[in-house]
């Protein structure tokens, strides 16, 4: 049984990449998006200058995503097959390899073209550095290191 679930859990991290890879992240009632309007409701019921009032707002929310997290993960061990498609969704929701990717090919493409004040636009997608005052090289740089770190943050790490 333990390997029918190891089996369930690497098809759904391979389904949640393809997904990543062919529709990108949801345009619409993206889950993160929602637990941000979530937490926003939460913070403007429990908002106190408090420590206390901090701890709970925090629980609160992390606690609930956990306990999401569990109920499933116990109820996939029944059933390999929500297993897979929970671990895909999941997968999919959390990885942002095909947003960084598009954003990067953008901005390469603009600076192939010469079109510097195009790719100063687009910097703000990928990093919170002031494009204002980097030349074509300097956007090239700040891209390349920007699609790293986020690689590493949007795809290697959610994988691993």
């Amino acid at each position: 049984m333990k390997s029918l679930v190891s089996v369930a859990r690497a098809v759904g991290l391979l389904l949640g990449v393809a997904a990543d890879g062919a529709f990108g992240d949801p345009r619409r009632r993206h889950p993160v998006a929602g637990f941000g309007q979530v937490a926003k409701k939460v913070e403007q019921t429990l908002y106190r200058d408090d420590k206390l009032a901090g701890v709970a707002h925090a629980t609160l929310l992390s606690g609930g995503v956990v306990a999401i997290g569990v109920v499933l993960e116990r109820a996939g061990r029944r059933h390999p097959v929500l297993q897979t498609l929970t671990t895909a969704a999941a997968t999919w929701v959390v990885l942002g390899g095909h947003s960084l990717a598009v954003q990067g090919a953008a901005i390469g493409r603009e600076l192939d073209a010469g079109e510097v004040p195009a790719a100063r636009e687009r910097l703000p997608h990928l990093c919170g550095r002031d494009p204002s005052t980097l030349d074509a090289e300097g956007l090239a740089r700040a891209a390349v290191e920007s699609m790293a770190e986020n690689t590493s943050d949007a795809v290697v790490a959610p994988l691993l």
